[in-house]
């Protein structure tokens, strides 16, 4: 289900008041790959309810450079929304995620596997309201940047 920041604020507050464990993930997601779908799979065994936070165009442009993303935001969201581990989906613009964890206070917080749980750059702001970091998904051996690359040498 995709939803705006207040609508997924409203319902993390229902599921939470029915004993739900909440996760977070989040990414660009541009060109949905099986690293992806390996990565939520992981965050989805952490808790109950898994919230992705999708970039929006902009901050993936900012993130990834000129001619991305490939797909809008809301098709990005699409595409997560419809994977079976995933409960809601939310666009965010912000240049991190730290205002969506502020927010909506996740029981944890999901990274990928480019990661070590002090390297996360929100780990501060999970632990300021007692959330805690984990690692998940397979190793980092999938990429939307190297799909293009094979895409554009002809492979």
């Amino acid at each position: 289900m995709i939803l705006s920041r207040d609508e997924l604020v409203a319902r993390i507050d229902a599921d939470r008041k029915n004993g739900s464990r909440v996760v977070l993930a989040n990414g660009c997601f541009d060109v949905l790959h099986v690293g992806h779908v390996r990565y939520l799979a992981g965050a989805r065994e952490l808790g109950d309810i898994l919230v992705v936070g999708v970039n929006s165009d902009a901050q993936v442009e900012r993130l990834k450079g000129a001619g991305r993303p490939i797909l809008s935001a809301m098709e990005r969201a699409e595409l997560v929304d419809a994977l079976e581990p995933v409960t809601y989906v939310t666009v965010f613009d912000e240049p991190t995620v730290e205002e969506l964890l502020l927010v909506l206070k996740p029981d944890v917080h999901a990274k990928g596997t480019d990661y070590t749980e002090d390297t996360v750059p929100e780990r501060d702001v999970v632990r300021s309201y007692g959330g805690r970091v984990a690692i998940v998904g397979d190793p980092k051996d999938h990429s939307t940047s190297a799909i293009l690359a094979r895409l554009a040498k002809g492979d």
